[in-house]
């Protein structure tokens, strides 16, 4: 037992060794990207949409419905595959799931 409580020392000590910075608070200017305003944007606004369709329990076909969006579309945003849509039309989702 001893042998555990310090091997998981010496990696806690290790850990303490590197070093950190402080975000910027946009994830994608940090990591380097191009348009990275509009790719927060979309980010939040997909996290919104999946949040209201977990909320109303719907399923991929009542979600499809409802936003007037294919299954295969949704389930990239759901995915979080965002290059496809422009945050127009994920403003136009979250509209339509009120």
């Amino acid at each position: 037992m001893k042998a555990n409580v310090k091997g998981m020392k010496s990696r806690k000590s290790r850990a303490n060794n590197r070093k950190v910075e402080t975000s910027s608070g946009n994830v994608f200017a940090d990591l380097g990207f191009q348009d990275v305003d509009e790719r927060l944007l979309k980010a939040k606004l997909a996290t919104k949409i999946t949040q209201l369709i977990e909320k109303k329990g719907w399923t991929p076909a009542q979600t499809a419905v409802h936003t007037a969006f294919d299954q295969t579309r949704l389930s990239r945003l759901l995915q979080g595959e965002l290059s496809h849509f422009s945050a127009k039309r994920l403003f136009g989702i979250l509209n339509r799931l009120g």
